[in-house]
């Protein structure tokens, strides 16, 4: 039985909600979101994410009289049954006032319809500010919606549609909606120390955000993932454009080995390894034999 989700996506007209959402599940490259226009009242889109799951997307234009319309005349029908809201700001908003108005008027909304919802604030277009200022206004933001939101928990982060920020933002938020997410993470842990791998992380298949990750060692990049996750979105749909499908991939370097492959219908898997007394035939005897495994845990979710 599939399980949908109502998403909410939230914020003032032009804050970027539709090109992100364009980028991650409609296979947009960067670039190419400047032809989008703005959104008319509220588009509505099923997306399926690892095969049980639905996002079920509500991109909600950011006009003051569809903003107005949201708190007024349809409160009860877009604020219901909602099990996360994200709400999009533009860090170079020269309203800021009224952008938190409506944050405020979403949450009150939200209290009264869905008071389990989790909230995600996204501090976006950062690649706008400039780089020496971008942690000192990012943190300044954040205590400030912070405050505004009390009672509620929220979690915030800071996007860009150029780089890596866009699918580590949506990694997380899409990871708190997954069934049984933890039996698939010890399932995965168990799985990386099986072949001796550094690190094991598990892809969904058509929007490329990471979905579980397991290692053994550390490493300092905490970005390393999400900057994958971009790199081979991008090269996937170059092979797209190519009329050819990308299936799997190894990469040899000086001091590691990474495989890509698909684990099961719904994701892909990358295992990396440091271990040069590893054959890569093992690992890849390893992915096949795990496949089968993977496929009948993701089924029982």
């Amino acid at each position: 039985m599939k399980k949908k989700e109502k998403v909410l996506l939230m914020g003032k007209s032009g804050s970027g909600k539709t090109s992100m959402r364009s980028i991650i599940f409609s296979n947009y490259i960067a670039r190419d979101t400047r032809r989008l226009g703005a959104t008319i009242d509220v588009e509505h889109s099923n997306v399926k994410f690892l095969g049980n799951l639905v996002l079920n997307l509500w991109d909600c234009g950011g006009q003051e009289a569809f903003m107005e319309n949201y708190f007024a005349s349809q409160r009860d029908r877009i604020f219901k049954n909602v099990e996360v809201l994200i709400y999009v700001f533009d860090v170079e908003s020269r309203d800021w006032e009224k952008d938190l108005h409506y944050y405020q008027s979403c949450l009150e909304a939200i209290l009264a319809n869905s008071k389990e919802a989790r909230i995600f604030c996204l501090i976006h277009k950062m690649d706008l500010v400039p780089e020496h200022q971008r942690d000192q206004i990012f943190e300044q933001r954040v205590t400030e919606l912070q405050r505004r939101s009390e009672p509620l928990h929220i979690q915030s982060f800071r996007t860009s549609i150029w780089d890596e920020t866009l699918y580590a933002a949506w990694s997380k938020i899409v990871h708190c909606l997954i069934p049984n997410i933890r039996v698939l993470e010890s399932h995965l842990e168990h799985f990386c120390r099986i072949c001796d791998a550094d690190e094991v992380v598990l892809f969904e298949r058509t929007s490329f955000l990471v979905i579980a990750t397991a290692a053994t060692v550390s490493h300092p990049d905490h970005h390393r993932f999400e900057k994958i996750s971009n790199i081979i979105k991008q090269f996937n749909l170059g092979c797209s454009r190519s009329h050819t499908r990308f299936k799997s991939m190894e990469i040899r370097g000086s001091s590691f080995t990474a495989f890509i492959d698909v684990l099961t219908n719904n994701t892909y898997a990358m295992i990396v390894m440091s271990d040069p007394n590893i054959q890569s035939a093992a690992t890849l005897l390893n992915i096949a034999a795990a496949k089968k495994h993977f496929e009948k845990l993701e089924a029982s979710r």
